[in-house]
């Protein structure tokens, strides 16, 4: 998969989510602060995340995500992860 698409659909999905418009949404927005995702919506992302990826974000990962492309830079590693298997 090509990163330009990676990160075109985990904004999608994050615009899903937070109901933000997609336009609205870059890679430098902080999930908490810029899109208003708490701790239930970050869930929500990345359940979506791992069925639309096929991969799994370990729970201890999830609060360490901050912003949008912290979350593109850990589906692109674990992809090559699952890639290089």
């Amino acid at each position: 998969m090509k990163a330009e698409t990676v990160e075109e659909e985990i904004i999608s999905i994050i615009s899903e989510v937070s109901g933000f418009d997609e336009k609205e949404i870059t890679t430098e927005k902080n999930l908490t602060e810029d899109l208003e995702i708490d701790s239930i919506k970050a869930i929500e992302i990345t359940v979506a995340l791992e069925k639309k990826f096929k991969v799994s974000v370990r729970d201890e990962d999830i609060p360490k995500i901050t912003t949008v492309r912290e979350s593109v830079e850990l589906v692109k590693n674990l992809l090559n992860t699952n890639n290089s298997q």
